[in-house]
Protein backbone atom coordinates (compact mmCIF):
# COMPACT_ATOMS: atom_id res chain seq x y z
CA UNK A 1 0.00 0.00 0.00
CA UNK A 2 1.81 3.47 -1.00
CA UNK A 3 1.44 6.17 1.38
CA UNK A 4 -1.03 8.49 -0.31
CA UNK A 5 -3.87 5.00 -0.31
CA UNK A 6 -3.06 4.28 3.44
CA UNK A 7 -3.26 8.40 4.23
CA UNK A 8 -6.67 8.16 2.57
CA UNK A 9 -8.17 5.39 4.40
CA UNK A 10 -6.59 6.40 7.94
CA UNK A 11 -8.71 9.66 7.56
CA UNK A 12 -11.92 8.45 6.90
CA UNK A 13 -11.50 5.95 9.58
CA UNK A 14 -10.22 8.66 11.92
CA UNK A 15 -13.50 10.65 11.22
CA UNK A 16 -15.54 8.03 11.05
CA UNK A 17 -14.21 7.47 14.71
CA UNK A 18 -14.76 10.77 15.82
CA UNK A 19 -11.27 13.16 15.04
CA UNK A 20 -11.76 16.40 13.98
CA UNK A 21 -8.24 17.11 12.93
CA UNK A 22 -5.76 14.59 11.43
CA UNK A 23 -2.54 14.49 9.85
CA UNK A 24 0.50 11.96 9.21
CA UNK A 25 3.85 11.81 8.84
CA UNK A 26 5.53 9.53 7.04
CA UNK A 27 9.69 9.38 7.03
CA UNK A 28 11.69 6.44 4.85
CA UNK A 29 15.61 6.31 5.70
CA UNK A 30 17.20 4.34 3.02
CA UNK A 31 20.85 3.52 4.58
CA UNK A 32 24.24 1.26 3.18
CA UNK A 33 27.73 1.38 4.56
CA UNK A 34 30.55 -0.99 4.11
CA UNK A 35 33.95 -0.39 6.03
CA UNK A 36 37.12 -1.73 5.37
CA UNK A 37 39.79 -3.55 7.04
CA UNK A 38 43.11 -5.10 5.11
CA UNK A 39 41.23 -4.19 1.49
CA UNK A 40 38.36 -6.73 3.09
CA UNK A 41 35.13 -6.11 3.70
CA UNK A 42 34.90 -5.87 7.27
CA UNK A 43 31.10 -4.48 8.38
CA UNK A 44 28.57 -4.13 5.31
CA UNK A 45 24.92 -2.47 6.14
CA UNK A 46 21.70 -2.04 3.79
CA UNK A 47 19.11 -0.81 5.89
CA UNK A 48 15.91 0.63 5.09
CA UNK A 49 13.97 2.02 8.38
CA UNK A 50 10.45 4.28 7.99
CA UNK A 51 6.85 4.36 9.41
CA UNK A 52 4.52 6.60 9.84
CA UNK A 53 2.80 8.34 13.02
CA UNK A 54 -0.49 10.31 13.22
CA UNK A 55 -1.92 12.81 14.98
CA UNK A 56 -5.29 13.56 15.77
CA UNK A 57 -7.88 15.89 17.88
CA UNK A 58 -10.33 13.49 19.67
CA UNK A 59 -12.77 15.11 22.22
CA UNK A 60 -10.79 18.55 21.82
CA UNK A 61 -7.36 16.95 22.83
CA UNK A 62 -4.11 15.93 20.62
CA UNK A 63 -3.21 12.32 20.32
CA UNK A 64 -0.11 10.69 18.99
CA UNK A 65 0.66 7.30 17.89
CA UNK A 66 2.93 5.68 15.12
CA UNK A 67 3.84 2.48 13.41
CA UNK A 68 6.27 0.98 11.23
CA UNK A 69 3.91 -0.84 9.23
CA UNK A 70 2.13 0.96 5.99
CA UNK A 71 -0.92 -1.56 5.39
CA UNK A 72 -5.00 -1.35 6.67
CA UNK A 73 -4.28 -3.41 10.26
CA UNK A 74 -1.99 -0.65 11.33
CA UNK A 75 -5.16 1.58 10.69
CA UNK A 76 -7.33 0.63 14.13
CA UNK A 77 -4.46 0.38 16.53
CA UNK A 78 -3.29 4.23 15.26
CA UNK A 79 -7.05 5.41 16.17
CA UNK A 80 -7.44 3.69 19.50
CA UNK A 81 -3.49 4.70 20.83
CA UNK A 82 -4.08 8.17 19.70
CA UNK A 83 -7.27 8.12 21.58
CA UNK A 84 -5.49 6.48 24.64
CA UNK A 85 -2.35 9.30 24.38
CA UNK A 86 -5.09 11.87 24.53
CA UNK A 87 -6.11 10.65 28.28
CA UNK A 88 -2.25 12.17 29.34
CA UNK A 89 -2.84 15.54 27.73
CA UNK A 90 -2.61 18.57 30.24
CA UNK A 91 -5.50 20.67 30.05
CA UNK A 92 -3.33 23.35 29.03
CA UNK A 93 -2.36 22.17 26.68
CA UNK A 94 -4.29 22.63 23.72
CA UNK A 95 -2.55 21.74 20.32
CA UNK A 96 -4.03 21.94 16.89
CA UNK A 97 -3.50 20.78 13.38
CA UNK A 98 -1.58 23.36 11.34
CA UNK A 99 -2.93 24.19 7.84
CA UNK A 100 0.11 25.37 5.80
CA UNK A 101 2.15 28.71 5.35
CA UNK A 102 0.94 31.16 2.30
CA UNK A 103 4.40 29.84 0.86
CA UNK A 104 7.14 26.92 0.34
CA UNK A 105 10.44 27.47 -0.95
CA UNK A 106 10.93 24.96 -4.07
CA UNK A 107 14.27 23.24 -3.62
CA UNK A 108 15.96 19.84 -4.58
CA UNK A 109 18.26 18.55 -2.19
CA UNK A 110 18.66 14.99 -3.54
CA UNK A 111 21.18 14.22 -6.17
CA UNK A 112 19.71 11.76 -8.37
CA UNK A 113 23.60 11.21 -9.72
CA UNK A 114 24.33 9.95 -6.37
CA UNK A 115 21.30 7.64 -6.23
CA UNK A 116 22.37 5.94 -9.15
CA UNK A 117 26.16 4.99 -7.94
CA UNK A 118 26.32 1.18 -7.58
CA UNK A 119 27.61 -0.44 -3.93
CA UNK A 120 30.74 -1.87 -6.60
CA UNK A 121 31.95 1.20 -6.88
CA UNK A 122 31.25 2.47 -3.57
CA UNK A 123 32.98 -0.59 -2.13
CA UNK A 124 36.27 -0.14 -5.04
CA UNK A 125 36.65 3.74 -3.72
CA UNK A 126 37.08 2.40 -0.14
CA UNK A 127 39.15 0.07 -0.97
CA UNK A 128 41.07 2.40 -2.58
CA UNK A 129 40.91 5.02 0.07
CA UNK A 130 42.53 2.60 2.20
CA UNK A 131 45.45 1.35 -0.44
CA UNK A 132 46.72 4.64 -1.13
CA UNK A 133 46.57 5.48 2.80
CA UNK A 134 48.27 2.30 4.02
CA UNK A 135 51.11 2.92 0.65
CA UNK A 136 51.59 6.23 1.51
CA UNK A 137 54.32 6.61 4.24
CA UNK A 138 56.06 3.24 6.11
CA UNK A 139 54.83 4.87 9.58
CA UNK A 140 50.80 4.06 9.01
CA UNK A 141 50.56 0.69 10.41
CA UNK A 142 46.70 0.60 10.44
CA UNK A 143 43.09 1.80 10.28
CA UNK A 144 41.18 1.39 12.43
CA UNK A 145 38.19 3.20 11.00
CA UNK A 146 37.75 3.12 7.12
CA UNK A 147 34.18 3.68 6.22
CA UNK A 148 31.93 4.61 3.22
CA UNK A 149 28.48 5.62 4.27
CA UNK A 150 25.20 6.84 1.91
CA UNK A 151 21.49 7.85 3.52
CA UNK A 152 19.00 9.18 2.15
CA UNK A 153 15.99 10.71 3.74
CA UNK A 154 12.18 10.81 2.30
CA UNK A 155 9.57 12.88 4.62
CA UNK A 156 5.78 13.30 3.96
CA UNK A 157 3.43 15.23 5.93
CA UNK A 158 0.01 15.20 4.97
CA UNK A 159 -3.42 16.78 6.73
CA UNK A 160 -6.88 16.86 6.73
CA UNK A 161 -6.79 20.88 6.16
CA UNK A 162 -5.50 20.28 2.65
CA UNK A 163 -1.58 20.36 3.11
CA UNK A 164 0.07 18.22 1.40
CA UNK A 165 4.21 18.38 2.18
CA UNK A 166 7.22 15.97 1.16
CA UNK A 167 11.22 16.44 0.90
CA UNK A 168 13.91 14.53 -0.26
CA UNK A 169 17.35 14.80 0.86
CA UNK A 170 20.38 12.21 0.37
CA UNK A 171 24.33 12.17 0.59
CA UNK A 172 27.24 10.41 1.03
CA UNK A 173 30.40 10.47 3.47
CA UNK A 174 33.49 9.01 4.57
CA UNK A 175 35.02 8.26 8.25
CA UNK A 176 38.66 7.52 8.52
CA UNK A 177 40.84 7.11 11.30
CA UNK A 178 44.10 6.02 11.10
CA UNK A 179 47.49 4.65 13.34
CA UNK A 180 51.06 6.00 12.80
CA UNK A 181 53.50 4.20 14.94
CA UNK A 182 57.07 5.81 15.14
CA UNK A 183 59.75 4.07 18.08
CA UNK A 184 57.43 3.96 20.76
CA UNK A 185 55.48 6.32 20.27
CA UNK A 186 51.56 5.47 19.22
CA UNK A 187 49.03 7.96 17.96
CA UNK A 188 45.65 8.31 15.42
CA UNK A 189 43.81 11.08 13.86
CA UNK A 190 40.08 11.05 12.32
CA UNK A 191 38.66 12.90 9.34
CA UNK A 192 35.42 13.52 7.48
CA UNK A 193 34.37 13.60 4.09
CA UNK A 194 30.60 14.66 3.31
CA UNK A 195 29.44 14.76 -0.84
CA UNK A 196 26.81 14.64 -3.22
CA UNK A 197 29.26 14.72 -6.07
CA UNK A 198 30.72 10.91 -6.06
CA UNK A 199 32.58 11.52 -8.56
CA UNK A 200 34.46 14.34 -7.86
CA UNK A 201 35.77 12.05 -4.87
CA UNK A 202 40.03 11.77 -4.94
CA UNK A 203 41.25 8.69 -3.42
CA UNK A 204 44.93 9.54 -3.29
CA UNK A 205 43.67 13.24 -1.98
CA UNK A 206 41.88 12.22 0.48
CA UNK A 207 44.23 9.48 1.79
CA UNK A 208 46.98 12.13 1.78
CA UNK A 209 44.27 14.56 3.98
CA UNK A 210 44.34 11.95 6.79
CA UNK A 211 47.56 10.42 6.91
CA UNK A 212 49.16 14.23 6.90
CA UNK A 213 46.42 15.06 9.73
CA UNK A 214 47.76 11.22 11.61
CA UNK A 215 51.83 12.08 11.14
CA UNK A 216 51.42 15.39 12.34
CA UNK A 217 50.28 13.89 15.98
CA UNK A 218 53.71 12.28 16.35
CA UNK A 219 56.35 14.03 18.24
CA UNK A 220 54.44 15.42 21.02
CA UNK A 221 55.79 17.51 23.64
CA UNK A 222 54.28 19.30 26.71
CA UNK A 223 53.95 23.09 27.53
CA UNK A 224 53.49 24.76 30.54
CA UNK A 225 50.07 25.08 31.57
CA UNK A 226 48.52 28.51 31.53
CA UNK A 227 45.99 30.77 29.71
CA UNK A 228 46.69 30.89 25.58
CA UNK A 229 45.37 32.41 22.54
CA UNK A 230 43.45 29.58 20.99
CA UNK A 231 43.33 28.97 17.15
CA UNK A 232 39.89 26.87 17.26
CA UNK A 233 39.91 24.72 14.06
CA UNK A 234 36.44 25.08 12.24
CA UNK A 235 35.55 21.06 13.01
CA UNK A 236 36.73 21.21 16.68
CA UNK A 237 34.42 24.75 17.02
CA UNK A 238 31.75 23.21 15.54
CA UNK A 239 31.55 20.19 17.80
CA UNK A 240 31.44 22.84 20.48
CA UNK A 241 29.12 25.00 19.43
CA UNK A 242 26.59 21.62 18.62
CA UNK A 243 26.85 21.26 22.04
CA UNK A 244 25.65 24.49 23.07
CA UNK A 245 23.37 24.23 19.78
CA UNK A 246 20.18 23.36 22.11
CA UNK A 247 20.54 26.60 24.47
CA UNK A 248 19.26 28.78 21.11
CA UNK A 249 16.07 26.75 21.88
CA UNK A 250 12.76 28.14 23.10
CA UNK A 251 12.11 24.80 24.64
CA UNK A 252 15.16 25.35 26.83
CA UNK A 253 14.71 28.85 27.91
CA UNK A 254 11.05 28.36 28.63
CA UNK A 255 12.16 25.37 30.56
CA UNK A 256 15.30 27.63 32.41
CA UNK A 257 17.52 25.19 31.38
CA UNK A 258 19.54 28.37 29.16
CA UNK A 259 21.95 30.85 29.98
CA UNK A 260 19.89 32.40 27.00
CA UNK A 261 16.66 33.24 29.14
CA UNK A 262 15.54 36.83 28.73
CA UNK A 263 18.79 37.82 26.30
CA UNK A 264 17.17 38.84 23.11
CA UNK A 265 18.56 42.31 22.05
CA UNK A 266 21.61 41.56 24.10
CA UNK A 267 25.24 40.84 23.41
CA UNK A 268 26.05 37.76 23.69
CA UNK A 269 28.88 36.98 21.46
CA UNK A 270 31.53 39.23 20.10
CA UNK A 271 30.69 41.68 17.67
CA UNK A 272 32.38 39.58 14.68
CA UNK A 273 29.74 36.49 15.39
CA UNK A 274 26.85 36.08 13.29
CA UNK A 275 25.09 32.80 14.22
CA UNK A 276 22.25 31.63 11.34
CA UNK A 277 20.04 28.84 10.91
CA UNK A 278 20.35 27.85 6.90
CA UNK A 279 17.64 25.32 5.65
CA UNK A 280 18.31 25.89 2.43
CA UNK A 281 21.88 24.67 2.23
CA UNK A 282 22.36 22.95 -1.07
CA UNK A 283 24.47 20.45 0.79
CA UNK A 284 23.38 20.95 4.32
CA UNK A 285 22.82 17.40 6.32
CA UNK A 286 19.29 19.01 7.85
CA UNK A 287 17.80 21.14 4.70
CA UNK A 288 14.36 21.08 4.15
CA UNK A 289 11.43 23.40 3.25
CA UNK A 290 9.18 22.32 5.89
CA UNK A 291 9.36 21.65 9.72
CA UNK A 292 7.80 18.63 11.55
CA UNK A 293 4.44 20.72 12.02
CA UNK A 294 4.09 21.32 8.52
CA UNK A 295 5.71 25.50 8.82
CA UNK A 296 7.66 26.88 6.05
CA UNK A 297 11.09 26.61 6.12
CA UNK A 298 12.83 29.92 6.23
CA UNK A 299 16.56 31.47 6.79
CA UNK A 300 16.96 32.57 10.30
CA UNK A 301 19.92 35.22 12.09
CA UNK A 302 19.67 33.88 15.95
CA UNK A 303 22.72 36.13 16.38
CA UNK A 304 23.49 38.96 14.41
CA UNK A 305 26.70 40.51 14.61
CA UNK A 306 26.66 39.50 18.33
CA UNK A 307 23.77 40.42 19.25
CA UNK A 308 20.75 38.12 19.75
CA UNK A 309 17.90 38.40 18.13
CA UNK A 310 15.84 35.34 17.81
CA UNK A 311 15.63 32.06 19.48
CA UNK A 312 14.70 28.78 17.41
CA UNK A 313 10.49 28.05 17.47
CA UNK A 314 7.98 25.69 17.50
CA UNK A 315 4.39 26.59 17.32
CA UNK A 316 4.18 25.73 21.20
CA UNK A 317 7.09 27.58 22.33
CA UNK A 318 6.30 30.38 19.71
CA UNK A 319 2.05 30.26 21.39
CA UNK A 320 4.24 30.73 24.87
CA UNK A 321 6.62 33.56 24.40
CA UNK A 322 3.59 35.33 22.39
CA UNK A 323 5.79 35.49 19.40
CA UNK A 324 5.45 33.60 15.69
CA UNK A 325 6.62 30.30 15.05
CA UNK A 326 10.43 30.19 13.46
CA UNK A 327 9.58 26.94 11.81
CA UNK A 328 11.75 24.87 14.00
CA UNK A 329 9.57 22.38 14.85
CA UNK A 330 12.11 18.71 15.01
CA UNK A 331 11.08 14.83 14.92
CA UNK A 332 14.34 12.79 15.88
CA UNK A 333 12.15 9.94 13.70
CA UNK A 334 8.64 9.57 12.87
CA UNK A 335 8.39 7.70 16.12
CA UNK A 336 9.46 10.98 18.43
CA UNK A 337 7.06 14.23 19.58
CA UNK A 338 7.52 17.10 18.13
CA UNK A 339 10.40 19.17 19.38
CA UNK A 340 12.73 21.77 18.50
CA UNK A 341 15.51 21.74 16.62
CA UNK A 342 17.88 23.72 14.10
CA UNK A 343 18.16 22.65 9.80
CA UNK A 344 21.76 23.88 9.28
CA UNK A 345 23.22 26.19 12.30
CA UNK A 346 26.19 27.66 11.57
CA UNK A 347 28.38 30.66 12.66
CA UNK A 348 28.78 32.67 9.11
CA UNK A 349 32.42 32.93 8.62
CA UNK A 350 34.53 35.50 7.09
CA UNK A 351 37.23 36.33 3.90
CA UNK A 352 40.20 35.98 6.92
CA UNK A 353 41.79 32.44 5.52
CA UNK A 354 43.08 29.63 8.32
CA UNK A 355 46.54 30.52 7.04
CA UNK A 356 46.10 34.04 7.91
CA UNK A 357 44.20 33.03 11.56
CA UNK A 358 47.76 31.08 12.25
CA UNK A 359 50.16 33.79 10.86
CA UNK A 360 48.54 36.40 13.78
CA UNK A 361 49.73 34.68 16.58
CA UNK A 362 52.83 35.27 18.53
CA UNK A 363 52.28 32.65 21.43
CA UNK A 364 49.44 30.17 21.35
CA UNK A 365 47.65 26.78 20.99
CA UNK A 366 45.39 25.41 17.89
CA UNK A 367 42.88 22.78 18.88
CA UNK A 368 42.22 20.35 16.28
CA UNK A 369 40.38 17.76 18.34
CA UNK A 370 37.82 17.89 21.27
CA UNK A 371 36.29 14.93 23.30
CA UNK A 372 34.62 14.27 26.44
CA UNK A 373 31.95 17.02 25.25
CA UNK A 374 29.17 15.70 26.67
CA UNK A 375 30.79 15.03 29.93
CA UNK A 376 32.87 17.78 30.19
CA UNK A 377 30.33 20.46 29.62
CA UNK A 378 27.33 22.39 32.01
CA UNK A 379 25.15 23.25 29.46
CA UNK A 380 23.17 25.69 32.01
CA UNK A 381 26.00 27.38 33.11
CA UNK A 382 27.98 27.22 30.07
CA UNK A 383 31.06 26.28 31.76
CA UNK A 384 33.36 23.41 29.83
CA UNK A 385 36.74 21.48 30.58
CA UNK A 386 37.09 19.38 27.76
CA UNK A 387 40.60 16.59 26.33
CA UNK A 388 41.66 18.19 23.28
CA UNK A 389 44.83 17.32 20.71
CA UNK A 390 46.30 19.87 18.84
CA UNK A 391 49.55 22.25 18.78
CA UNK A 392 51.78 24.78 19.79
CA UNK A 393 52.03 27.76 17.88
CA UNK A 394 54.62 30.67 18.23
CA UNK A 395 55.76 33.19 15.85
CA UNK A 396 52.64 32.62 13.20
CA UNK A 397 53.85 28.75 12.74
CA UNK A 398 52.78 25.35 14.18
CA UNK A 399 56.20 24.38 16.31
CA UNK A 400 55.09 20.72 17.23
CA UNK A 401 52.16 19.06 18.51
CA UNK A 402 51.14 18.90 22.31
CA UNK A 403 50.47 16.07 24.42
CA UNK A 404 46.57 15.44 25.13
CA UNK A 405 45.49 18.52 26.60
CA UNK A 406 42.65 19.94 28.80
CA UNK A 407 41.20 23.10 27.41
CA UNK A 408 38.16 24.95 30.21
CA UNK A 409 35.90 27.72 29.83
CA UNK A 410 32.98 29.09 29.67
CA UNK A 411 31.37 28.74 26.06
CA UNK A 412 29.32 32.20 26.64
CA UNK A 413 32.19 33.87 27.26
CA UNK A 414 34.79 32.37 24.44
CA UNK A 415 32.03 33.81 22.26
CA UNK A 416 32.89 37.10 23.96
CA UNK A 417 36.28 36.29 23.01
CA UNK A 418 36.23 35.49 19.56
CA UNK A 419 38.94 37.98 18.06
CA UNK A 420 38.66 36.79 14.09
CA UNK A 421 36.66 34.63 12.56
CA UNK A 422 37.70 32.28 9.81
CA UNK A 423 36.56 31.59 6.20
CA UNK A 424 36.60 27.82 6.01
CA UNK A 425 33.08 26.96 7.26
CA UNK A 426 32.72 23.28 7.93
CA UNK A 427 29.60 20.96 9.32
CA UNK A 428 31.70 17.85 10.53
CA UNK A 429 29.08 15.32 10.47
CA UNK A 430 26.47 17.30 12.23
CA UNK A 431 24.07 19.83 11.34
CA UNK A 432 26.48 22.31 13.26
CA UNK A 433 28.73 23.80 11.63
CA UNK A 434 31.11 26.62 12.48
CA UNK A 435 34.86 28.40 10.61
CA UNK A 436 38.04 28.47 12.67
CA UNK A 437 37.32 30.72 15.69
CA UNK A 438 40.80 32.78 17.29
CA UNK A 439 39.79 33.31 20.77
CA UNK A 440 41.58 35.90 22.96
CA UNK A 441 42.03 33.39 25.72
CA UNK A 442 41.43 29.73 27.09
CA UNK A 443 43.30 27.89 30.04
CA UNK A 444 44.89 24.76 28.79
CA UNK A 445 46.70 22.50 31.12
CA UNK A 446 49.19 19.29 29.85
CA UNK A 447 49.16 16.53 32.76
Amino acid sequence: MNIEEFQSKLFDAAHSSGFTETEIYYEKKEVFGCQIYQGEIDQYEIAEDGGVSFRGIFNGKMGYAYSEKIDEGSIPFLLESAKENTQILNEEEREEVFAGSSHYEKRNFFSESLNKVTIPEKIKFIQDVEREILAADPRIVATDTCQIRTEALTRFLINNKGLSLSDRVNYLYLILEVIAKEAEETKSAYTFHVTKDFHSLDAKAIAQKVVDETLSQLGARNIASKDYPILLRNDAAASLLYTFSANFSAENTQAGISALKDKLGVAIAADKITIVDDPFLEDGLASRTFDSEGVASKKLTLVDSGTLTSLLHNRKTAEKDRTETTGHAHKDSYKSAVKVGPSNLFIEPSTTSFENLLASIDEGVLITNLSGLHSGTNLVSGDFSVAANGFYVKDGKIQYPVNLMTIAGNFYQMLHDVEEVGSDLTFPLLPVGSPSLLIKSLSVTVE
